[in-house]
């Protein structure tokens, strides 16, 4: 009897170790765009890419708007939000580096977040941006409107994506 309960004392033990180590390993926010970028302070910032200048997150990932949104009301929910993941904050975004900080807002969610708002546009990130620069997101048509990067001005872009380094266009890609 004292070595069935030693062991399941282990097994126990076993269990615990795994999860305390996973949780305290936190969200560092550096994960994929896929991921939901949420932050304590959210950064708008304008970066060069192959589209020109345009505005990013603090990791240098492009931000898009949707055509479909209406001034700052997000229309992006459930699957397009996955593709597509609102740039999200807790408290007030900042800008830097040639973001207009007079332009910085932010717009709740209808699953009650908090989205970043440029010029009145809620901004998105795109799963399939896989590094800083990347603008493969850029005039995409998906969840029924067109998807656009934003000037530091708060304006759509025009153009076609690209990987960074501008080499070339987003390609086929229609599954979003």
């Amino acid at each position: 009897m004292i070595r069935k309960r030693s062991i399941v004392t282990f097994l126990a033990g076993a269990a615990v170790v795994p999860a305390l180590v996973l949780s305290g390993c936190g969200s560092s926010g550096s994960g994929s765009a896929g991921a939901s970028p949420a932050s304590q302070s959210a950064t708008v910032d304008v970066a060069k890419t192959g589209l020109g200048n345009v505005l990013v997150d603090s990791q240098g990932r492009t931000l898009y708007l949707f055509l479909k949104d209406s001034g700052t009301t997000s229309e992006c929910t459930g699957a397009c939000a996955t593709a597509w993941p609102p740039l999200e904050a807790s408290s007030m975004p900042t800008a830097a580096n040639g973001a207009d900080a007079s332009l910085v807002g932010t717009t709740s969610r209808s699953d009650g977040k908090t989205q970043v708002t440029y010029n009145g546009h809620p901004v998105y990130l795109f799963q399939g941006d896989t590094k800083a620069g990347d603008t493969t997101g850029q005039a995409k048509v998906a969840f029924g409107a067109g998807w656009f990067a934003l000037s530091a001005a708060g304006t759509q872009v025009s153009g076609s994506g690209s990987s960074s380094g501008g080499s070339g266009s987003s390609g086929g890609g229609s599954g979003y």
